[in-house]
């Protein structure tokens, strides 16, 4: 970085907020604006050969996201710090901005004196991010890593389960596509619950949302698919059955598999010719 002057490259499609921030910055004699870019595709060529200092991002570009191609700025310079200037709050926005390096995170209603700060205060090596917010994004990322080693316990039949709450169907539901009883799928879901550390079906439905989301967990399947999956876990169940398709197998089954008739009474069971007792 410049020992004097931070060099700084905005990147935001809206004309007025960039002429607003451009106009706060450049009356600052340690600031120095030396490029503009309305779209991602105009800032990278800019990013590689203007190599700047402070690199301020529209969260969301005409063309991509700031915090995309704040990963690719990164790439190119590895020091170059990151300001994602966002017009809401967006948990999930700041949490992606700080997971992917970002320096600071900032609302487009910041104050001009607070903006100057902070772009000097990121080019000095500090971040610039909400202390609670950032608390927030630390706590939902533990939160998600334990949801995933939570999900990693579970059974084949307890992920399916967990995965067709997401749908937000019935027990009754779920329990015609995978082939089972509704009282089945009603433990399944206590089970679940329970090592999900929630109360209620709702919330297992919303972090069963997120682990698809993340890939942790298939998508769900068609429904004949999800019969075929539940059945083929208990394929084999009919191999007591007899060979000629009786019942109670083969060997109290008729030549055509079909239940022996009672004998008169006082008849003796016929033998077989040619043996002895």
């Amino acid at each position: 970085m410049g020992d004097a002057v931070i060099s700084v490259l905005l990147a935001d499609g809206h004309d007025v907020v960039r002429v607003g921030v451009r106009t706060v910055l450049q009356r600052e004699s340690d600031i120095e604006i030396v490029g503009e870019a309305r779209t991602a595709a105009e800032a990278r060529p800019l990013i590689a050969t203007l190599r700047p200092d402070v690199l301020i991002l529209d969260a969301h570009l005409p063309d991509s996201s700031g915090v995309a191609l704040c990963r690719e700025a990164l790439a190119m310079k590895s020091d170059i710090r990151c300001m994602i200037l966002a017009t809401d709050a967006e948990d999930e926005v700041m949490s992606q901005a700080i997971m992917a390096g970002a320096a600071g995170y900032v609302l487009k209603q910041i104050e001009a004196s607070s903006l100057v700060s902070g772009v000097r205060l990121v080019a000095s090596g500090h971040t610039l991010f909400d202390p609670e917010a950032a608390a927030k994004v630390v706590h939902n990322v533990e939160e998600r890593r334990r949801m995933h080693e939570v999900v990693a316990e579970l059974t084949p039949q307890q992920r399916r389960i967990l995965v067709l709450l997401a749908e937000g169907i019935s027990n009754r539901q779920i329990a015609d596509r995978l082939v089972l009883a509704e009282k089945t799928v009603k433990n399944h879901i206590t089970g679940l619950l329970a090592k999900l550390g929630v109360s209620h079906r709702t919330q297992a439905a919303l972090m069963a949302s997120q682990l698809l989301e993340d890939g942790v967990v298939p998508r769900p399947a068609p429904p004949g698919d999800d019969a075929r999956q539940a059945r083929g876990t208990t394929k084999g169940a009919g191999s007591n059955g007899g060979s000629n398709g009786g019942p109670n197998g083969g060997s109290n089954g008729g030549s055509n598999g079909g239940p022996v008739p009672p004998l008169p009474r006082g008849q003796a069971p016929s033998r077989t010719p040619g043996r002895s007792r």
